[in-house]
């Protein structure tokens, strides 16, 4: 299976309420981190190869049919390479509230630690922090990798084949890009700050019991996964 949309947008841009979008108006499965998540024990050491250099796309994607969000996002170029007939959307937000929304949560010395205790601190080293080094709490920096990010993506991908996107666009721009009918349930609003961060705490509880195994982690990714498509779309969960 080809993917037809590849996000190119950095997390904590709307990308999990993108995920259940597309989904729900037939660009789905849609990967995500979440999916990661829930998939540890199977998706761990497809990309470990990736990140050895050995990346086997066809196996990585197998089963989706667009990918947004990390760890995706990170190979967003290879990924035109490979799928040069796929629609590209770049997430996108104002420069500051990502550095603040990412700081407190993905990015957060709370996170990092969290993650650090997990099976997949290599993953998460290579495919989200990589870029950052000491520098992923200076706001300058930081705010302007987010911008050359995007510039890099508009720069890239032709005219024709990409959509700047931010959440409060909603369905219009989305469903004209990829040639779909505008649905008639509101565009799904889900992960916000306040319940990334709750989700942080719960999980740095359950560090005290000691470090998740990998069968642990996707069982928690599931339900997590469960919960935000019902909140997308409860009249149809």
């Amino acid at each position: 299976m080809s993917l037809k949309v590849i996000g190119a947008g950095l997390g904590r841009t709307g990308t999990m309420s993108l995920k259940f979008a597309l989904e729900h108006i037939g660009f789905g499965p849609c990967y995500h981190m979440i999916e990661f998540m829930a998939h540890v024990p199977e998706h761990l050491p497809k990309w470990l190869d990736v990140i050895d250099g050995r990346p086997d796309w066809d196996a990585v994607f197998a089963g989706y049919v667009s990918t947004v969000d990390y760890p995706g996002c990170t190979y967003w170029r290879e990924l035109v390479a490979e799928w040069p007939e796929a629609k590209v959307i770049l997430t996108t937000r104002n420069p500051d509230s990502w550095f603040e929304s990412a700081n407190e949560t993905v990015l957060s010395p709370r996170m990092r630690d969290m993650l650090w205790q997990s099976p997949i601190r290599r993953f998460m080293e290579a495919t989200v922090n990589e870029d950052f080094g000491e520098r992923i709490e200076d706001r300058a920096f930081m705010t302007d990798y987010f911008r050359r990010w995007n510039e890099a993506v508009i720069a890239t991908v032709p005219p024709d084949k990409l959509l700047v996107f931010e959440a409060k666009d909603g369905w219009g721009p989305l469903c004209d890009f990829l040639g779909v009918a505008v649905p008639p349930e509101p565009y799904p609003r889900v992960n916000s700050r306040e319940d990334m961060n709750r989700r942080v705490a719960e999980g740095r509880q359950q560090l005290q019991e000691g470090p998740p195994s990998a069968e642990q982690m996707a069982a928690m990714g599931q339900a997590r996964m469960d919960q935000m498509r019902e909140m997308a779309f409860p009249a149809s969960a």
